[in-house]
């Protein structure tokens, strides 16, 4: 029997996860988990051989489970579920420790096997997102813009970001200029959903 935690914020899904893996004979729903930090207290008190985990989750995401159990519990192995993919997430989710990483759209049958596939000791990454991550472009914006951007999402003034980040308010405007300058787009919030789109954020 391979023993599973499923880690969804969203009841229904983990639900209907958990019902469609209890007709698999080789597989056993050990634990569910509606955040992150309770995936990682499941994890730790029911011993899972695979955990399956939402990529965003509140208290802890998918990248922070996946890596705080690499650490806790190396046996267990881990497949994010993601209801929309980008290729810096499939990057950071191996480099984080991930096994697998499948769309929630994926049919009905591939959790199950990949489940299978990573318990034995393969690796499983969904095709289609993997071609995306080979043809994506790279981020054009430095660690310090994307880090600006990311704070001035909901249209904050500069002088705040500027506290936020010990810059100075020109430093902060200087940023987000070149920001929307490489991203050739016209406003900030322009700026913030190309790079959202891209999974740059």
């Amino acid at each position: 029997m391979i023993r599973v935690l499923l880690a969804d914020d969203e009841e229904l899904i983990r639900q209907a996860l958990a019902a469609l893996l209890d007709l698999e004979d080789d597989l056993d729903v050990v634990a569910q988990a509606a955040d992150g930090r309770a995936a990682v207290e499941a994890a730790r008190a029911h011993r899972p051989d695979v955990a399956v985990v939402d990529l965003q989750m509140p208290e802890l995401d998918g990248l922070e489970v996946t890596a705080e159990l690499a650490r806790a519990l190396p046996s267990c192995k881990v497949i994010i579920l993601t209801g929309r993919g980008r290729p810096p997430h499939l990057a950071q989710a191996l480099h984080a420790g991930a096994r697998g990483f499948l769309p929630k759209g994926s049919p009905g049958g591939a959790l199950a096997d990949v489940i299978r596939r990573v318990y034995d000791g393969s690796r499983y990454v969904d095709p289609a997102l993997a071609a995306d991550a080979l043809t994506a472009p790279p981020c054009p914006l430095t660690p310090r813009e994307l880090e600006v951007l990311r704070l001035a999402q909901y249209d904050t003034p500069a002088t705040t970001i500027a506290r936020r980040t010990g810059l100075s308010a020109g430093t902060v405007r200087n940023h987000l200029s070149a920001v929307m300058t490489k991203l050739g787009v016209n406003s900030r919030a322009d700026a913030y959903r190309m790079a959202e789109s891209n999974g740059w954020l």
